[in-house]
């Protein structure tokens, strides 16, 4: 079994080392990830800028390859020019941080699964929700399963797993839950600052807005000490409003 493993923290984040250890007991394993953290750029690739891939080591063995890219160009240049064949599944991550409701649509981790399922190959994205507590044993003992049951029962065409698990012990889990996107968001705001040129600039920040209160919605299940377990699908056509949009008699 090949596994193509990515992700949106950089290659030299702890959680794609710990996901590269547990999945190497099973297959084999290849490292492609940015350089450099490229953290919410979205399906972004590179088009007017060429990419540049360097070997990377930890303690004198070879690890993956670097790549001056977005994930999603992680996962192109992996497949197309890296590997030996393709892989039998690509898994992003271990990101830090939650990748659930509206921050799907911003996430490079889950856009680069979703580039693996455009090229025609299953795919998973796996999220730790904190950005402090790096508690990465269960999440990386559940990719192991998940991988086993994706190719054993196989996914729809389009559909990835967006899972998020919450930073705790295996004992604290309370769960696994199937779930579906939330519409959580922030409320945005921009803080006005001045440097030392005396120019100014603005810094984006906000806070979480729970809109969801369901106990099937991703990150509703992940405050309950859950890991929520999301198909996503990028078919992105409203067919409700298809057929409405018939009815404005505006076709010729």
């Amino acid at each position: 079994m090949k596994i193509l493993i990515t992700n949106d923290d950089g290659i030299h984040s702890e959680g794609i080392y710990r996901l590269k250890l547990a999945l190497e007991k099973i297959a084999d394993v290849l490292v492609v990830a940015p350089d450099t953290e490229r953290s919410a750029v979205g399906h972004a690739i590179t088009i007017s800028d060429p990419l540049r891939v360097t070997e990377v080591e930890k303690d004198g063995i070879f690890f993956g390859h670097a790549v001056n890219g977005t994930p999603a160009d992680c996962v192109k240049i992996g497949i197309s020019c890296l590997m030996e064949g393709k892989p039998d599944i690509v898994v992003s991550g271990i990101n830090l941080g939650p990748n659930t409701a509206t921050n799907i649509i911003y996430s490079g981790t889950v856009s680069a699964a979703a580039e693996s399922v455009i090229m025609g190959i299953p795919s998973m994205a796996l999220s730790l929700a904190s950005f402090t507590v790096q508690e990465y044993e269960f999440t990386c003992k559940l990719a192991v399963e998940l991988v086993a049951k994706i190719l054993k029962n196989g996914l729809h065409e389009g559909t990835l797993l967006n899972v998020n698990v919450p930073a705790l012990k295996e004992e604290e889990i309370e769960g696994i839950v199937i779930t579906r996107q939330g519409k959580g968001r922030y409320e945005e705001f921009f803080d006005k600052r001045v440097d030392p040129f005396n120019r100014t600039y603005y810094w984006l920040s906000g806070k979480r807005m729970m809109i969801d209160s369901d106990n099937d919605i991703d990150d509703v299940v992940v405050t309950q000490n859950k890991v929520s377990i999301t198909p996503i699908s990028y078919e992105l056509t409203n067919t409700d409003m298809l057929q409405k949009l018939k009815s404005w008699d505006i076709e010729r």
